[in-house]
């Protein structure tokens, strides 16, 4: 069985290209060999910043013969449907074979496909590939047709078994397919044939080329590592520049410069950021004092001066970075110190959505509902709504202008030196988080507060004017918003009502959206029913009536109709989010609908502590069989209700019941009763679930020993509401009907 070993050789690759183009060259190669018979053992692709390789184990020498028998047309079919079955399967009329069939006779054809050499159908499936390569980007070059990423030099394709090495024959373009390529571009001298992929390997490792990036990137950590540790020194982790790194070079050669004195108290993030972005290089750090003094390049090459002139020359251009960064911290300094108001000022004409005004309309309101938000999260509300006016400032900064991901960080840095509170400062950077599932949760109380304000006035912002998202497209990164504020109320252990703030912040988005058709005293009026809204919590239809009463009838006309049901819209948004944020965690989907079924889920700490809770109830003997008497009580009761057309909620006496099993379970949902109330009051879900489990014994004696439907009337329809009541006492901890199995 041969190996097929391909290369395809040209100018350099982007780094950012090169892992997903060898994925793609392996998956297309090997689907397209199997497609057309030839099955193998293993793949490995490969790529360099000049070179994408293929190495298939194991490959069929030739695809097998395939036999196929095919149904043709009726005997005495047109001689037109008869012909068209004869070219379709590539034979004469003599081929056709006649056989009896429950309709007639029918002609059968037997099709026999013989198999192809392996270098017949690489070949094929190679040039395919080649001509249709999924690239982000791609050029031509020449006066040929041929489209890839760089201009491609040469493609080496080869099968090597026991008797030797055969060139697979291809030309491309004129681009003809041979057994030799060439090294690293400086250090090796010419082109060189090989005979199997050990042997190009190591070929190409003695020409300066190391194929693995895998490998790459290893010496390259271990290499830094080591001169980072023999200057005392640490080098500072980033897997991602790594990666970007061993997809630069072909033979990796790591030098350690240092960092002009000049530029060591720029903040560590600063020369990080910088020599990142703009030179691809690692930072390494003092331990101890946390600042960046020195820095790592590699090379592509090795040098007769050991890289010096490459070190004097990166340290040359580093110097030119450094002082631009240099002069924006320094400036941005000065204007920080000054209050940043000039940096704040600068907001209003910066337009946050074209719908939604500008960034310095939109701080306001953040503003104002951190300060509402602050007292439930155990924040000063005074220090929330400051942290929440700064906290964007330092998107008018030079440094945020140069460096957009530093924002947060910097406003962090400049907050400091404007000699704001801590905790003002400290939000200003963790304002933001979490940004993703595994991004870290903020925990200082104004952070959250102004956190969480800055999320939902983004989602009730769009939310307003109708930019919800539609499918796999959510261009404002809303669902990433609304699973950070479920974030940020779970892992603070939040009680939050998030009605109260929707509707708030929906209501404070539709004034500022009419606001220009309105006059001073209706908005004075609306800024009252902002106050109304914030002591009262829900904006309900008949709040809105009482309101707009008292506003002239302008309520209506100024912030539409369509309010309550964007609130009740949004919250739902928020408990799809929550559900696949659970099931994450493990809990059932049906778990989480009985829970959210209930009121107050817009409390979300609630609706997870009560699920959790469930969750392990039903886990349980007693729940799994509680939850069989519950659906069988609730079948029984529902049957009954529609049959007689009378609602069996209330009206139970114990004084009716003949049985002892009944008067078992009156006392047992009496006990249940007074249990759970309290429970659920103080929140305590595992206390309710367990007053519930009392119920399990009762239920079961009582269905097995009773018959609901008596012949007398009276008993069957106390047993009914002693059914009801089964329903509502459980329907208190959570909607089980919503409970599969």
């Amino acid at each position: 069985m041969p190996n097929l070993l391909i290369e395809l050789f040209s100018e350099e690759i982007p780094a950012r290209m090169q892992s997903r183009a060898a994925q793609d060259l392996q998956k297309r190669m090997t689907d397209g060999l199997v497609e057309a018979g030839l099955t193998y053992a293993g793949a490995k692709a490969f790529s360099t910043p000049r070179r994408l390789a293929l190495a298939v184990d194991g490959l069929l020498a030739e695809s097998p013969t395939v036999r196929e028998e095919r149904k043709g047309p009726k005997v005495g079919a047109p001689e037109q449907a008869i012909e068209g079955f004869l070219r379709g399967a590539g034979l004469s009329r003599d081929a056709l074979e006649e056989r009896e069939t429950p309709k007639g006779p029918v002609y059968f054809a037997l099709i026999e496909k013989a198999g192809r050499p392996a270098a017949e159908i690489v070949a094929q499936v190679l040039e395919d590939v080649i001509r249709n390569f999924p690239w982000p980007k791609a050029m031509r070059w020449g006066s040929g047709s041929l489209r890839w990423v760089r201009p491609l030099h040469s493609i080496l394709c080869i099968l090597e078994d026991e008797s030797g090495t055969v060139v697979v024959p291809l030309d491309i373009d004129g681009i003809m397919v041979s057994d030799n390529t060439e090294g690293h571009r400086f250090m090796s001298s010419g082109r060189f044939s090989v005979s199997s992929f050990e042997d190009y390997e190591a070929k190409l490792k003695r020409a300066s080329v190391v194929l693995s990036s895998d490998e790459r990137a290893d010496h390259i950590w271990e290499d830094a590592s080591n001169q980072a540790f023999a200057a005392g020194l640490e080098l500072v982790e980033d897997r991602g520049l790594l990666s970007e790194v061993a997809g630069l070079v072909e033979w990796p050669v790591v030098l350690m410069g240092k960092i002009d004195e000049a530029f060591l108290e720029l903040p560590p993030e600063v020369l990080q950021t910088s020599m990142k972005e703009h030179q691809k290089f690692f930072s390494v750090k003092n331990a101890k004092s946390g600042r960046i003094e020195r820095f790592v390049t590699v090379a592509n090459r090795e040098t007769a001066d050991q890289g010096a002139t490459i070190l004097a020359g990166n340290q040359k251009v580093l110097f030119a970075r450094l002082s631009d960064a240099k002069f924006f911290w320094e400036n941005d300094l000065r204007i920080a110190k000054a209050g940043m108001s000039e940096w704040t000022d600068k907001l209003e004409s910066v337009t946050f959505h074209n719908k939604l005004g500008s960034q310095a309309a939109r701080i306001a309101r953040i503003a104002a509902l951190a300060r509402d938000i602050a007292p439930l999260v155990g924040a000063d509300a005074a220090l929330a709504e400051q942290a929440a006016q700064v906290a964007k400032a330092d998107l008018s900064s030079e440094m945020v202008y140069e460096f957009p991901e530093l924002q947060g960080l910097m406003g962090r840095y400049y907050a400091a030196a404007a000699g704001l509170p801590d905790d003002v400062a400290v939000a200003c950077e963790e304002h933001y988080s979490p940004l993703g599932p595994s991004d870290d949760v903020p925990s200082n109380p104004v952070s959250v507060a102004v956190a969480l304000a800055d999320k939902i006035d983004t989602l009730t912002g769009f939310w307003a004017i109708d930019e919800k998202p539609t499918g796999s497209k959510d261009p404002f990164a809303l669902r990433r918003a609304a699973l950070g504020v479920i974030r940020l109320v779970l892992a603070n252990g939040l009680s939050l009502k998030l009605d109260r703030f929707l509707d708030a912040q929906l209501m404070r988005h539709k004034i500022a959206l009419n606001q220009s058709d309105a006059a001073d005293d209706e908005i004075d009026t609306l800024e009252e029913i902002l106050q109304e809204i914030a002591k009262h919590g829900v904006f309900k239809a008949a709040y809105r009536a009482v309101l707009d009463t008292r506003a002239g009838g302008k309520v209506t006309e100024l912030i539409g109709e369509e309010l309550p049901d964007n609130s009740v819209d949004l919250l739902k948004f928020f408990h799809d989010r929550l559900k696949v944020h659970l099931r994450d965690e493990g809990i059932r989907h049906d778990v989480i609908d009985a829970c959210l079924a209930k009121e107050g889920s817009d409390d979300l700490a609630k609706v997870v502590a009560r699920a959790e809770a469930l969750g392990e109830f039903l886990a349980t003997d007693d729940g799994e069989n509680l939850i069989q008497g519950f659906k069988r009580a609730n079948n029984i009761l529902s049957q009954a209700e529609e049959k007689d057309g009378v609602e069996y909620s209330f009206g139970a006496d114990i004084k009716l019941a003949e049985t002892d099993e009944e008067r078992t379970l009156f006392e047992a949902l009496d006990t249940a009763d007074t249990a759970i109330a309290p429970a659920l009051e103080q929140s305590d879900f595992g206390a309710a679930m367990a007053a519930m489990a009392g119920l399990r014994a009762p239920v079961d004696a009582f269905f097995e020993a009773v018959q609901v439907n008596a012949e007398n009337e009276i008993v069957r329809r106390n047993r009914l509401n002693l059914l009801s009541r089964i329903r509502s006492v459980c329907a208190t901890v959570a909607d089980l009907s919503h409970i599969e199995g």
